[in-house]
């Protein structure tokens, strides 16, 4: 690792720290409804209502919560599919595109509702400019909002007492998007455009090369687009190579800048938990616990990819730091990044549910690679998306304080409210159904000749590349390998049903923890109550993230990434 790429992850860390607290915040703020912005943006937020039709003083339980957002999130499922499939006969189309297909088109539709952004398609080659707005970028402001919103109802059901109520779904989508969501859009899109990200309706251009060829250089409103996605964890690219490609990513500064956004709102949220509970020091517990996860994760690959590859240790290639290049790992990275801001952004993307990529994962070295899956498979908690990681790290605190209950004698609690058969009975339903939806599609898909049809390697690699497609899709990622041709009808579908299990089946049970939560009384603390806020309820934490994780997917990444990396040591290739 060269000094620029220390300096580099050392600005990210101290930028994102210090934005924890301000924005946590004005989030808590605008979710109880009493922030100043509030007062500049009400009339625009009680004109929706009235259009709506709903009523903001009306609060929901938590199954009337539950079926607002699954309602909500068909009808966007259902109009993003229609949009898709007559874009052809529709305005703002200026390459005259086809309509998509019906299977990728529903691949397409769930994987944006449900904020994981999976794209077996290449955009600029695909989606016309109605689609890539009306469409895609709609559904990552709304995927985001619900996620966000859904942790939100969590934490009041640790908040408050005898309650029946979590809040009121179509407010708090409302305000996560109108107080968080479009105010640091608003200023990311200005900033790409400013360095040189197009926002424009006009048709694709054509150019000559030095070598008087022509090409075709795609544009568009990628700006606004790709604001949202790095904000929102949806990640999902307007052209093929993501945040890799120039015109999403053009200099330093936006690289950064995609890279704060990634985990923003994640960070926040934590902040946001400790003042609606009443004790930020709750908050900065889940922050170092996601931390240390995180720090533990980008120093292993960090170590990977600015080391030199095995593979070219032959052919006389020389790998090593100097004046005209970064040195390390670089199959698969841009120049322009190197292996130390790719290694970055590669972890960043993968502890959230963000996806986005500027370097191709499938080029990584094993070792990488596994950290990378092993992110997700932890239900990316370290930060993971907006919302989806705070509630993530909310379940394995459950389980943390029942760990330690059972070795204490002592029931439960955690933040006062006492954890019992029906928390920890949905909270092992959330935890468990992602696990097993990932292994088993990827058992199906490693025996039936269409799953194996779609691999580009075989061997490990070749197993690593489904295990992680579907790792990417149940876990909301949306990132992948690269090396999977994943746009047939076999890989579509049950990418879609993954990414549909992932998400919806999670969400469900965790509205049904906030209901039963905020029912019960707060426990006054004794000498008996397990501190949750210090360096010992963070370990806990930490450890019961990593072995759930571990135990659950070891075997699997043993015949991955694992029976790889000692393939690599030992010369053999597939």
């Amino acid at each position: 690792m060269t000094w620029q790429g220390w300096v580099q992850i050392a600005l990210f860390a101290a930028l994102i720290t210090v934005v924890v607290k301000p924005l946590g915040g004005h989030i808590a703020r605008s979710l109880d409804g009493c922030g100043q912005v509030q007062h500049v943006l009400a009339p625009i937020e009680n004109g929706l209502y009235r259009l709506a039709g709903v009523n903001p003083a009306e609060e929901q339980s938590w199954v009337g919560y539950a079926l607002a957002l699954l309602w909500f999130h068909l009808v966007g499922i259902l109009a993003l599919y229609a949009l898709q499939r007559v874009q052809n006969l529709l305005p703002l189309n200026p390459q005259q595109f086809d309509a998509v297909t019906p299977d990728l088109a529903l691949n397409t539709a769930v994987s944006f509702a449900t904020n994981t952004s999976w794209q077996s398609y290449s955009g600029e080659t695909t989606l016309s400019y109605l689609s890539q707005m009306a469409g895609i970028t709609v559904q990552s402001f709304l995927s985001a909002a619900t996620g966000v919103a859904v942790a939100i109802a969590l934490v009041r059901g640790f908040a408050r007492r005898s309650a029946r109520t979590i809040g009121n779904f179509w407010v708090d989508i409302t305000r996560v998007t109108l107080y968080v969501l479009l105010p640091v859009c608003v200023i990311a899109t200005l900033i790409l455009v400013w360095q040189g990200v197009p926002q424009t309706f006009g048709p694709y251009v054509s150019a000559t090369t030095l070598e008087g060829a022509s090409q075709v250089l795609a544009r568009g409103p990628v700006a606004s687009q790709v604001a949202i996605a790095v904000l929102s964890g949806d990640g999902g690219g307007f052209f093929n190579a993501n945040s890799a490609h120039p015109f999403e990513n053009p200099t330093a500064l936006t690289g950064m800048l995609e890279m704060l956004l990634i985990f923003l709102i994640g960070v926040a949220l934590t902040n946001s938990f400790g003042r609606m509970v009443g004790d930020q020091r709750q908050g900065w517990a889940l922050f170092a616990a996601m931390a240390v996860m995180f720090a533990v994760g980008l120093v292993t690959v960090c170590a990977g990819e600015t080391t030199p590859n095995r593979a070219f240790a032959g052919f006389g290639i020389n790998q090593a730091p100097g004046e005209l290049q970064a040195g390390g790992n670089m199959e698969g990275k841009e120049v322009r990044f190197g292996p130390g801001q790719s290694a970055l952004f590669a972890t960043l993307s993968t502890a959230s549910s963000d996806g986005a990529v500027d370097s191709m994962h499938d080029s990584f070295m094993p070792l990488s690679g596994l950290v990378l899956m092993g992110n997700m498979m932890l239900d990316e908690v370290i930060v993971g998306g907006p919302g989806s990681g705070l509630f993530g790290m909310l379940l394995f605190a459950i389980v943390a304080v029942f760990v330690a209950g059972l070795m204490i004698g002592r029931t439960p609690e955690y933040l006062g409210k006492k954890i019992e058969g029906n928390e920890v009975k949905m909270t092992m339903l959330a935890l468990l159904c992602v696990p097993a939806f990932i292994l088993g599609s990827t058992a199906v898909a490693m025996v039936l000749p269409a799953g194996l049809a779609g691999l580009s390697n075989s061997g490990p690699h070749g197993f690593s590349e489904a295990l992680y497609a579907y790792t990417s899709g149940a876990a909301t990622n949306g990132s992948a390998f690269a090396g999977l041709n994943a746009n047939t009808m076999f890989y579509n579908l049950t990418l879609a049903a993954a990414m549909f299990v992932g998400r919806f089946i999670v969400i469900v049970p965790v509205l049904c923890i906030a209901g039963t939560l905020a029912a019960k009384r707060i426990v006054p603390t004794s000498r008996g109550t397990l501190p949750t806020h210090g360096g010992l309820f963070v370990g806990l934490l930490v450890g019961v993230a990593v072995i759930v994780g571990g135990l659950t997917f070891f075997p699997a990444l043993a015949l991955g990434p694992v029976a790889e990396l000692f393939a690599m040591q030992m010369g053999l290739t597939y």
